[in-house]
């Protein structure tokens, strides 16, 4: 067996250093360093592949795609601080209103919207927990399923482009970034429209849950309405339109869409009177915030791969998993199964990293499309980003959920949510055109 005992330990020492709670960068580092001076003093392990690291890293800085992460970002930044986002949401909770299970349908368009327009869960599940939840509560809604609604809307930012998932799983699969966006398009519309389905029969089989808004509440001059909705809703649609049209059509690159974005957003914030250096701050700082987070685990993540490789534990685990009994089934059963698990505790970027590179060697063996395959683990990760006990969106919520609100309703609540991503998970992979129609359609010559 070689030395494979010593990767397969390094790999569940990593994972003990993990789950205890210790920054995952400096896991994948301080277990490269453990493992790589362990491997040096048996003879497994050459300390000059080292030198290979420097090379790594630059061509990771220039890589051109990876750019779009804080372009994003900021975007996202700039409508959540900007009050962009609550005036969006007040705007078409006022148009949906009257309907049973109004207000939360408008947390499922707006949460739509968001996501094509930031990619980011965080931002977006806490400022329409804070604008909705006590709205939905105020008139009459069932605790459990306001918080499921703004918790499984809210992560519609994992899946549906321009998400930061897809940005980061298509440097890991070595597939154009822009083929990912197209491929989960479809899926993440079909998760909206599951959300929305099933609020409209729960509140049409049980009006007491999801009662429409008393009309006091929803009574606004038609000119004001109409002006209303010209300044809250057609510019994010535009803006929307602006970045992912010039990506789908061919017009920009991904970054170069999401620069556009950037600038638009704060065009926005401009003519809404709400730009300032306060808040080109504030959005700066969480950019700055989550690129190094994704730039200090990406550098940390190859250290730790340069040390495994050379131990033989990537070549260990890709033969397991492509000689799994039941060929493709079965690793796409597993490989679901080690996402799902991971997705529970860790967040999207530390999966990428950590499961990614052991994976996508062996779907590639096997044959696996891998637009595909990428669309199907990003439906998977947004399942366990919302799947109790600690789902991240859980936490994003409850750490601004009236007190009412308690924590085991806001778990509760996502379980039937759960359930509909899992029927649109199996409908993706049983269907898979549901993520090639449109990425084979923008392949054809336009006659």
């Amino acid at each position: 067996m070689g030395f494979e005992w010593l990767a397969i330990a390094m790999f569940v020492g990593f994972f003990f250093i993990l789950i205890s709670g210790y920054p995952v960068a400096f896991s994948f580092a301080g277990t490269a360093i453990v493992f790589g001076a362990i491997g040096w003093l048996v003879g497994a392990f050459d300390p000059s592949r080292l030198l290979l690291l420097p090379n790594n890293w630059f061509g990771t800085m220039s890589n051109f795609t990876l750019l779009a992460i804080p372009f994003f970002v900021f975007l996202g930044a700039v409508l959540e601080k900007s009050g962009l986002a609550e005036e969006l949401l007040e705007t078409i909770g006022i148009l949906l209103g009257s309907l049973r299970g109004g207000v939360a349908l408008a947390v499922i368009f707006v949460g739509t919207l968001l996501a094509a327009t930031t990619g980011v869960v965080a931002a977006t599940v806490i400022v329409m927990g804070m604008l909705s939840l006590p709205v939905m509560l105020r008139y009459g809604y069932d605790k459990q399923l306001a918080a499921g609604v703004i918790v499984a809307a809210g992560t519609l930012a994992q899946l549906i482009p321009p998400s930061l998932v897809l940005l980061v799983l298509s440097d890991q699969l070595g597939v154009s970034v822009g083929d990912l966006f197209l491929g989960a398009l479809i899926p993440g519309l079909m998760l909206a429209v599951a959300y929305a389905l099933y609020v409209l029969v729960l509140a049409f089989f049980k009006p007491s849950i999801a009662p429409a808004l008393p009309l006091e509440s929803r009574q606004i001059g038609k000119a004001a309405l109409a002006q209303q909705v010209l300044k809250a809703v057609v510019p994010p649609l535009l803006l929307i339109f602006a970045v992912l049209g010039s990506i789908f059509f061919g017009i920009a690159t991904p970054t170069e869409a999401g620069a556009v974005g950037a600038v638009g957003a704060c065009v926005l914030a401009a003519l809404n009177r709400k730009l300032d250096w306060t808040l080109i701050k504030a959005a700066g700082h969480s950019t700055a915030v989550v690129t190094a987070v994704v730039l200090t685990i990406l550098f940390c993540s190859s250290f730790f791969a340069v040390v495994f490789d050379s131990l033989g534990g990537k070549i260990l685990i890709v033969d397991l998993l492509v000689n799994l009994p039941g060929g493709k089934i079965a690793f796409l059963i597993v490989g679901n199964i080690v996402i799902f698990i991971l997705g529970v505790f860790l967040e999207f970027i530390e999966i990428c990293f950590i499961a990614m590179p052991l994976l996508v060697p062996a779907a590639q063996q096997l044959g696996i499309d891998m637009v595909w395959f990428g669309v199907v683990m990003a439906i998977n990760l947004q399942t366990a980003f919302i799947s109790p006990p600690v789902g991240f969106s859980l936490f994003y919520l409850q750490s601004v959920a009236p007190k009412e609100v308690r924590t085991i309703d806001i778990h509760k609540s996502a379980l039937p949510f759960m359930v509909l991503q899992i029927v649109v998970l199996l409908l993706v992979m049983l269907f898979p055109q549901t993520v090639r129609w449109l990425v084979d359609l923008s392949a054809k010559p336009v006659l």
